[in-house]
C-alpha cells in the first residue's frame, strides 16, 4: 500500500500480489477502498490479484478544488488500470459501479468483466436520499474520513456537498448507451437497495451480456452486510463461461 501518481495527482493505492488475473475494487461515494478490501477483498484474494485505489477526495487521497464528476473518476480508473498493466475485472460498489460502466464503454480493452453493486446509470434511478448528520451511517462515514484524509476531518463537508451535487445530475447514460457495453456484466443489488429495483432491472436488461443477482435481506450496503455471499456470487460469475448455458434460455436464445 503506497501512493502513486495518477494523472499527476498523488493517489493512495493497493496493488495486491501477483496472480494470473487481477480484480480492481472501485469503492462507493463518500467512502474508501478499505470498506471493500476488508470485506469482499479477502475472499477474492485467494484466487485473484486484488487491487484498489482511493479516488480524489476519498479515503487517503487528497481532494482538489475541482468539482466531482463521474467522467473524471473514470479517467482516474483508466490511469490506474494502465498503471497495473491491465486488463482487469472491475468490481464497483455504488459510485464505483457507475464509474465501471463508463470505463467499460470508453476502454473495453481494459475490462475483462464488470460487476456493479447498487449502481445507477441515471439520477432517476436513485430513491430520495437524505444524509442525517446524526445517523449511524453519517457518523461512520465522517469518522472513517477523518481517520484517513490528508485534508483533515473538517473537509468532509466539502466532499459531501460536491458528492450530493454530482448524485443529483450524474451519470446521464441512456438505454442506447448501455446497449454498447460489450463486456460481460453482473448487475448486483440488495432487495432493499437505494437504487430503484426497476432501474436495476433496466440496467440488466439493456446490457447485451449481462447477468442479474438481487440478494435477499440486503440493503445498499450489500458488500458490508453479506461479504461472503457477495464474494461467492462474484467469484462464480468471474469463473463461469459466458454466456451461461441454461436449460430453458429465453433472453439468451
Amino acid at each position: 500500500m503506497s501512493y502513486i501518481s495518477l494523472l499527476g495527482h498523488q493517489t493512495w493505492a493497493s496493488t495486491g500480489t501477483d496472480k494470473d488475473e487481477t480484480v480492481v475494487l472501485l469503492h462507493g461515494g463518500l467512502s474508501n477502498s478499505d470498506l471493500m478490501l476488508d470485506t469482499i477483498g479477502g475472499p477474492l484474494a485467494a484466487t485473484y490479484r486484488v487491487a484498489a485505489f482511493d479516488r480524489r477526495g476519498h479515503g487517503r487521497t487528497a481532494d482538489t478544488s475541482e468539482p466531482f464528476h463521474y467522467a473524471a473518476m473514470a479517467d482516474e480508473t483508466i490511469a490506474f488500470l494502465e498503471h497495473l498493466g491491465g486488463p482487469a475485472h472491475l468490481i464497483g460498489w455504488s459510485d464505483g459501479g457507475n464509474v465501471g460502466l463508463l470505463v467499460a464503454l470508453r476502454r473495453p480493452d481494459l475490462v475483462r468483466r464488470l460487476v456493479t453493486i447498487g449502481s445507477n446509470y441515471h439520477p432517476d434511478g436513485l430513491r430520495p436520499m437524505t444524509l442525517d448528520p446524526d445517523s449511524p451511517t453519517a457518523e461512520m462515514l465522517n469518522a472513517q474520513y477523518g481517520e484517513r484524509s490528508p485534508d483533515g476531518p473538517e473537509h468532509f463537508g466539502e466532499v459531501v456537498g460536491k458528492s450530493l451535487t454530482m448524485f443529483a445530475s450524474e451519470p446521464q447514460l441512456t438505454i442506447d448507451d448501455l446497449r454498447k457495453v460489450s463486456v460481460p456484466v453482473l448487475v448486483m443489488a440488495g432487495d432493499d437497495d437505494l437504487i430503484h429495483l426497476s432501474h436495476t432491472c433496466s440496467l440488466y436488461e439493456s446490457i447485451p451480456a449481462a447477468q442479474l443477482a438481487v440478494v435477499p435481506g440486503a440493503s445498499h450496503a450489500l458488500p458490508m452486510e453479506q461479504p461472503e455471499e457477495t464474494a461467492r456470487i462474484i467469484e462464480h460469475f468471474l469463473a463461469s463461461d459466458v454466456p451461461p448455458a441454461t436449460l430453458m434460455p429465453i433472453r439468451r436464445t
